[in-house]
């Protein structure tokens, strides 16, 4: 796999958010709206095209993070950004004093839990229903209903 070099920027005006790649993780508006306005939303390009981003949010104390969203753009994906963008997250929370890094996905999301798992999480629980309870569509993937909200942890 060749991942291209990316570039990254920090999101600072809430009206440039790329809305088709925060809603393409997470379809409810009214939820990430919240957590960019709580969070750090970091773009990543390669050369000047925008090929991914994620939002990195703090929790109750500084040293516990979660990573609220993350997405590839479809015409990148396959090619390790994921990956980075996720090296990335850790990095940043890192930084700002994070110790723990979480992060939570539907149960139908496979390939997600495969890459987090990969990449040093382990899961810590479920949130039963979470996804039948807050969004008022249906989420459907790899053919199964999404309704858990599978939660996973790693050290930075």
């Amino acid at each position: 796999m060749n991942t291209p070099p990316l570039n990254y920027k920090l999101l600072t005006e809430f009206a440039q958010a790329p809305w088709e790649l925060l809603l393409d993780a997470d379809p409810n508006r009214t939820l990430v709206e919240e957590y960019l306005s709580e969070g750090f939303c970091f773009l990543a390009y390669a050369q000047e095209e925008l090929v991914g981003e994620f939002v990195v949010v703090p929790l109750q104390d500084a040293e516990r993070w979660e990573v609220k969203n993350i997405a590839v753009s479809p015409a990148w994906q396959g090619k390790g950004i994921g990956k980075e963008l996720l090296k990335k997250a850790m990095k940043e929370a890192a930084e700002r004093g994070g110790r723990w890094l979480e992060i939570g996905t539907g149960n139908s999301s496979l390939g997600q839990l495969a890459l987090y798992q990969k990449m040093g999480f382990w899961l810590k629980e479920v949130w039963p229903d979470f996804f039948t309870r807050h969004y008022p569509e249906p989420i459907v993937e790899n053919g199964m209903l999404c309704r858990d909200m599978v939660r996973l942890e790693r050290a930075l």
